[in-house]
């Protein structure tokens, strides 16, 4: 069984929730860094039409019109509630799974960043590093949470633009 498998609560852009966590399906996530909300969007467009559901998707994005427009179009709410100050990014708009992983009952993410955080999702800290480096520079994060379909997840990343794109650590390979 996967290292903390089972009833957690998980923190999505402003709303606490629960949810089972699925040894099959959640906990691997693939993540890369569009160049800008307008990229990420055409990715984000992609992904739906491949079948990737909303709840399956994560955006860390620096707090811009842009990036809360974006937040509002792929999950159907405001960007509101989901605002972060990232140590290494500034002010971002944090919204999905990814953000509760991170988060972690300690607060890590907004304590101490994505690069000291990445680690919670599978990537080691180099990827951390550039990951955030990435967004601070007005990338655009988007995650997705889906172990059986991480590699289509990569492949719509790479092919729409999402740069750095990788895999983290299948479950109970961490």
């Amino acid at each position: 069984m996967r290292r903390g498998a089972g009833r957690r609560r998980w923190k999505t852009g402003g709303e606490t929730g629960e949810r089972m966590a699925q040894d099959d399906e959640s906990g691997c996530f693939t993540i890369g860094v569009f160049a800008d909300a307008s990229w990420a969007s055409r990715g984000l467009e992609a992904l739906a039409r491949d079948g990737f559901e909303p709840g399956m998707l994560s955006i860390v994005a620096r707090e811009t019109p842009e990036a809360a427009s974006l937040v509002e179009r792929t999950f159907g709410e405001r960007a509101g509630g989901g605002e972060l100050d990232l140590r290494g990014v500034g002010r971002v708009l944090a919204h999905g799974t990814l953000v509760g992983a991170l988060q972690g009952e300690d607060q890590g993410l907004a304590r101490t960043g994505l690069a000291a955080t990445l680690r919670r999702a599978g990537f080691q800290a180099h990827d951390g590093f550039i990951f955030e480096t990435l967004t601070a520079r007005g990338g655009v994060l988007v995650a997705i949470d889906s172990e059986p379909r991480a590699a289509d997840a990569l492949a719509l990343l790479h092919a729409y633009g999402g740069g750095n794109a990788a895999i983290g650590a299948w479950s109970g390979r961490v």
